[in-house]
C-alpha cells in the first residue's frame, strides 16, 4: 500500500515525466470543465429559494412575512426569491457575498436564531446588516429588477413621484432609503442608533431610521 501511495505521489510530483503534454492538456481541460461545472452547480444550487428555506429558522420567521407582501405575491405574476434581493447577480459579487455569509453556517451550528425570542432579539442587528449593505452598494439588489430609466412616474403616487425624480435621481437617497421594511417586519428600532455608531455612524441607516418620521409600509401594486 505505501509503495503505491509512493509510486502515485511520483506521478503527481512530475507527470510530465509519465505522460506526454498532449495527454497533459486534454486531461487538463477535461478536468477544468469538471471542476468548473461543478463548482457552478453547487453555487446555484446555494442560491434558490428551496436552499434559503431549508432550514426552519428562515422558514418559520422572515419567510412567512415575505408571503403577504407584493415582492411574493401580485398581479403580474413576478416574484422576488431569497436570492433575488440577498444575493448580487454580477459573479464577482455574488462570491464575495456567499464568502461573507458562510459565517451564518456558524449561527446555524451554535444556534444563534433557532427560536423565535433569539430571533426577535436579533432582528434589529439583522436588519441592520441588510441596510448597511444595501446603502454601501447603492442598493444594487432592488435595481436589478427596478430600472430607474424604465419608471413611468405617471402611474406613481405623488409622493413616490417627488422621491424617485429629485432625491433618488440625483444619487442623495438609495432605495433602502425609504423601502425598509417592505418585505419583512420592521425590528424595534429604539436601539439602532446606538448599534450604527459600531458600524460607522450615522450614514449607515436608512433615512426614514434616521430621523425622517417612520410610517407603515404599505402594499402597492
Amino acid at each position: 500500500m505505501i509503495r503505491l501511495l509512493k509510486r502515485y505521489w511520483l506521478v503527481i510530483r512530475r507527470p510530465s515525466v509519465h505522460y506526454s503534454l498532449g495527454f497533459l492538456t486534454v486531461g487538463g481541460f477535461i478536468g477544468g470543465v469538471l471542476f468548473w461545472g461543478g463548482f457552478n452547480t453547487a453555487l446555484e444550487a446555494t442560491n434558490t429559494e428551496a436552499f434559503c428555506i431549508g432550514c426552519h429558522e428562515m422558514h418559520d420567521n422572515v419567510y412567512r412575512e415575505l408571503q403577504p407582501t407584493i415582492h411574493f405575491s401580485n398581479r403580474s405574476g413576478v416574484r422576488a426569491t431569497c436570492p433575488d434581493c440577498h444575493v448580487p447577480h454580477r459573479w464577482t459579487a455574488k462570491i464575495a457575498r456567499k464568502m461573507q455569509a458562510s459565517k451564518e453556517v456558524w449561527g446555524k451550528i451554535f444556534g444563534t436564531v433557532d427560536t423565535q425570542e433569539k430571533f426577535e432579539n436579533m432582528r434589529l442587528a439583522l436588519a441592520m446588516n441588510e441596510w448597511r449593505r444595501l446603502k454601501a452598494n447603492n442598493s444594487l439588489e432592488c435595481r436589478n429588477c427596478h430600472d430607474f430609466q424604465s419608471m413611468d412616474f405617471t402611474r406613481q403616487s405623488p409622493r413616490a413621484q417627488t422621491a424617485h425624480s429629485t432625491s433618488l435621481a440625483s444619487g442623495e437617497r438609495t432605495c433602502i432609503d425609504c423601502h425598509i421594511g417592505i418585505a419583512h417586519r420592521l425590528p424595534d428600532l429604539a436601539d439602532a442608533h446606538r448599534l450604527a455608531e459600531k458600524h460607522g455612524g450615522p450614514h449607515v441607516l436608512p433615512a426614514l431610521v434616521g430621523g425622517t418620521p417612520m410610517e407603515e409600509p404599505q402594499r402597492q401594486e
